[in-house]
């Protein structure tokens, strides 16, 4: 029974040494700030989260990795201290190189939504058989119209310009006489009704007065 114990110890503390050894290979190569849980992720689950997070509380501890605290979220990452220092010429060819290549990628996502937008028209667009049927309707439409046109032309009962002026005026005359009648009944109607006893629809009822309103006729503008 000892010795089984013993085995499965040593197994155990081999196990915890991997994820420490794991862990720093990976931040030194990523060389970006994580959580506990990124690492417990990014390292594909392969150990469990309590090794993970005892394993980099470990690591900080003995000064391998550094570790900061953002209110209550942890951020661990390599320690700087083992790279060697960055020229600032470097790092400002490196910010340069960023911005071309973020101006590059807007490009591409502008391109690209372009794109995407003219394939959803041609998506939508007729098929070469539907355009195809639509000609012929529309080809259809305009020899109909030009035979209506034809008829009409060879008509000889045409309006002359000055009848058509004379029923114009006729029209301006009659609506506008429509319209004042209109208002000299509604204000005789609005005079009743300061001492009518009943409602509007009731008087009208009452002295047969039928209105444009009744049979859905608007008085023409």
């Amino acid at each position: 029974m000892t010795g089984s114990n013993t085995v499965t110890l040593g197994m155990s503390k081999s196990k915890d040494g991997d994820v420490g050894v794991a862990i720093e290979d990976y931040l030194n190569r990523a060389n970006r700030p994580y959580s506990a849980i990124d690492v417990f992720n990014n390292l594909h689950k392969e150990f469990g989260k309590t090794a993970v997070v005892r394993a980099l509380e470990d690591l900080a501890e003995n000064g391998k990795i550094k570790e900061k605290i953002y209110g209550k979220q942890k951020v661990y990452f390599a320690d700087q201290s083992q790279f060697p220092a960055v020229d600032e010429s470097e790092l400002k060819s490196m910010d340069a190189e960023i911005n071309d290549l973020t101006g590059k990628l807007q490009m591409s996502q502008s391109t690209c939504k372009q794109q995407e937008n003219e394939l959803r028209k041609i998506d939508s667009s007729m098929s070469t058989e539907d355009a195809k049927q639509r000609l012929e309707q529309v080809n259809q439409e305009i020899q109909h119209n030009q035979e209506r046109l034809t008829t009409i032309k060879s008509m000889t009962n045409h309006v002359t310009p000055q009848e058509k002026e004379r029923i114009y005026a006729n029209q301006t005359k009659y609506v506008k006489e429509w319209k004042k009648r209109k208002r000299m009944t509604m204000d005789i109607v609005n005079a009743i009704l300061e001492g009518y006893p009943k409602t509007k629809k009731q008087l009208f009822e009452d002295v047969g007065l039928e209105t444009d309103e009744e049979y859905n006729v608007t008085v023409p503008s």
